[in-house]
Formats: C-alpha cells, structure tokens, sequence
C-alpha cells in the first residue's frame, strides 16, 4: 500500500482514538455531579490503554502514534473509573 496512504491512516486512526478516549468527559461530570456512571468499561478502556502505551514505548523502535494515541485513554479511563466510584 502506498506509504502516504498508510500514513495518513494512521493519523486519522490516532485522533479518532483520541477522541474516543475524551469523550469521557461527561461521563467523568457525572459522575462528579452523583450521577454514577459504569466503572467497569473505563477501567477495561485504562488497561487495554496502559498495555497500549507501554507496547508502543517499550519497543526497540518506539511506536509514538500508538503511545501518543492511547495515553489519552489512560487519563481519561481512570478519571472515569475513579470518579464512578468514589463518592463526590
């Protein structure tokens, strides 16, 4: 496949990742208003992220996009987690 092709993929895949690891953010207000929200599937999310993250680092030539891509996950995942079940 062309190279500029599969680039730009991957660009396009990485910002979607993005978005749908920011697309906590309501949950995470809701669950800081008292209006609790799943914990199970952000946690999924921040661990499936964090093996992501540590696949695209830890390799002998580091995967950035990948890296980059799921970090977000692990913020926002475990905010969401986090605020489901501590009560505010």
């Amino acid at each position: 496949m062309n190279e500029k092709i599969v680039k730009a993929l991957g660009s396009v895949a990485a910002v979607a990742a993005i978005v749908m690891y920011v697309s906590y953010i309501p949950q995470i207000i809701g669950n800081l208003h008292g209006n609790r929200g799943d914990y199970i599937q952000p946690l999924a999310a921040a661990i499936n992220c964090i093996l992501w993250v540590g696949y695209g680092l830890l390799k002998k030539e580091r995967d950035w996009p990948i890296a980059i891509a799921n970090f977000p996950g692990v913020i926002f995942g475990l905010m969401a987690f986090l605020t489901a079940l501590i009560p505010f």
